[in-house]
């Protein structure tokens, strides 16, 4: 067969005269539909609509509660902004106040606000400034107030954080504090099905820890409590209990089916590793993993489940620098408190799970650093005339507002943030290198006994307000959540390993002739002790995430 040519003489154009045709009338089309879409996005608010679809909130996070609690989050978010604006001098309201002792007195530990919305009208987040960052924001609020140098830690004291009064950097009158909502529709959270996972009591439970100290091969030998020679035992038979329900203790093999082929991270300092510490033990008593790490991070892998463990230091979550800038010398710690901790932000599209949490470092040496520009620091200030712009608690919690932020707009990061809040430390009398202890406790506080410590509020205070700011604003489909332990463990004096650090047999546990209380450690939590919850928090918080919000634990 002989397809037939075109003559000598003809038009292309003539020889294609449907397509032409075809293309001229889609291409009219095309015009049509763009000139009506421009008119619909002019005279409605699609892009708004469309946001508080995917993410749940425009300018208010609604955070349902179905418990009776008096204070109102969006009064406690206005304190918190009036807070900020007016330094450390803190004029909490009355109304809150009265209500947080009105649960002091009713015997319940409770770090629960009532309220429907957190309105961020009250409490402008600081990434809405000029340019949208962290640091124009913080910019222009530290050029309309200056931090009185008299209100941060004594200089002298180069202890960690809330370790007794030298290092207490103002005291908060009364606390109230935010609960726990999700950045998507989804919201995990603190409150389902009635219960508030964070407003209950200790009681007391004689069936003991899940592990030993010798059934555990992971534990750091200074959370080695027993191993190290404490003569009691008590403080590692208490059970946290919701007032509205039951908490499970933990199950191994249910976190590890829950978790299959995932890996959750553990991200902060060293009490982050004792919770990563905290969290091994218990999965050792059912599955011995495999050491998969390197000089950059611990990893472990539980094989029967492909599930991996993992922990990556990060004292202060924001990028660090020892080199010379401008008047601060080599050597001191530089913090570049708008950029994120790069060494932990290359690794996040690879967790589904991550814990994490920080603070205590604050109370180190360091030097804050803004939009490039030195703004205060920690027992280091050239100028003693020239009041700091931000000190060390205002420092952490814009640390926390950049870590977060910069989690809920990772483009590739999809998972659950558990943002663990400031674990309290119980040095009694002076800070941790002045005489403070907590030598001879051995029962938690009970409900009523709990003494108030200015420096852990307003630290909490912070965080609080960092994990707002940058939680207005999450771009990406991750889920956040604000695990509030700092009330709880308030109350547990007895969890710390005081002076038994080691195995020393020549080490000192006594007070000396002159009343002086031995070394100890009143910051990090003995194991198995009171840590031990934590991971059975983190266990529900994802147990409610995978399985859907409908809480399964037994209601009273």
């Amino acid at each position: 067969m002989t397809l037939a040519s075109p003559g000598p003489g003809a038009s292309p154009a003539a020889l294609y005269p449907r397509t032409l045709s075809s293309i001229a009338i889609l291409v009219g089309g095309l015009a049509m539909f763009l000139m009506f879409a421009s008119w619909v996005l002019v005279s409605y608010r699609v892009s708004s609509t469309v946001h508080v679809y995917f993410y749940g909130f425009e300018k208010k996070v609604d955070v349902s509660q179905s418990h009776s609690n008096e204070t109102n989050i969006k009064d406690f978010v206005d304190v918190i902004g009036r807070n900020w604006s007016s330094g450390l001098n803190l004029e909490v309201r009355g109304a809150i106040d009265q209500n947080v002792s009105a649960r002091k007195s009713s015997g319940l530990v409770s770090n629960s606000s009532n309220g429907s919305q957190i309105d961020s009208t009250a409490s402008p987040p600081r990434g809405e400034g000029k340019d949208g960052s962290v640091a124009a924001n913080v910019k222009e609020d530290v050029e309309n107030k200056k931090v009185d140098s008299a209100g941060s830690p004594d200089k002298s004291d180069g202890g960690d954080a809330g370790s007794g009064d030298a290092n207490k950097t103002g005291e908060s009158k009364a606390m109230a504090t935010a609960p726990t909502v999700g950045s998507n529709p989804t919201k995990t959270g603190s409150l389902v099905s009635g219960c508030d996972l964070y407003q209950g009591s200790w009681v007391s439970d004689s069936s003991g820890p899940l592990y030993t100290n010798n059934t555990c091969p992971v534990l750091t030998q200074m959370q080695n409590c027993q191993g190290n020679g404490r003569p009691d035992k008590d403080y590692e038979n208490w059970q946290w209990k919701p007032s509205q329900c039951d908490l499970p203790r933990f199950d191994a093999k249910k976190f590890l089916e829950l978790m299959r082929g995932k890996t959750l991270a553990f991200v902060g300092d060293s009490v982050a590793r004792n919770q990563m510490e905290s969290m091994l033990c218990l999965l050792w008593q059912v599955e011995a993993p495999k050491n998969r790490g390197n000089r950059k991070m611990q990893r472990w892998y539980f094989k029967s489940t492909s599930v991996t463990i993992v922990r990556i230091w990060s004292s202060w979550l924001v990028h660090k620098t020892t080199e010379p800038f401008a008047s601060a010398p080599a050597g001191v710690d530089k913090l570049h408190l708008d950029s994120p901790d790069e060494y932990f932000m290359d690794y996040i599209p690879d967790f589904d799970v991550i814990v994490l949490s920080s603070g205590h470092w604050f109370a180190k040496q360091s030097v804050y650093i803004l939009n490039n520009e030195i703004v205060g620091g920690q027992l280091w200030w050239p100028n003693a005339s020239q009041p700091m712009q931000v000190n060390n608690v205002e420092a952490f919690g814009i640390s926390v507002e950049t870590a977060v932020t910069a989690i809920v707009t990772h483009p590739n990061f999809t998972g659950l943030t558990i943002v663990r809040s400031y674990s309290p430390d119980h040095y009694e009398g002076g800070a941790w290198n002045t005489g403070g202890s907590c030598t001879g406790k051995e029962k938690p506080l009970a409900p009523g006994e709990l003494v108030k410590n200015g420096f852990t509020d307003i630290m909490h205070q912070k965080q609080v307000t960092g994990f707002n700011n940058g939680l207005k604003k999450a771009t990406n489909k991750s889920k956040l959540v604000f695990m509030d332990i700092t009330e709880a463990f308030g109350y547990r004096h007895d969890g710390h390993p005081g002076p038994y650090r080691s195995l020393d047999p020549n080490k000192i546990t006594k007070r000396g002739p002159d009343g002086r209380p031995p070394p100890q450690d009143c910051l990090h939590w003995c194991m198995p002790g009171p840590v031990d919850t934590w991971n059975e928090l983190v266990l529900e918080i994802i147990r409610r995430e995978f399985e859907g919000n409908e809480s399964s634990i037994s209601n009273n």
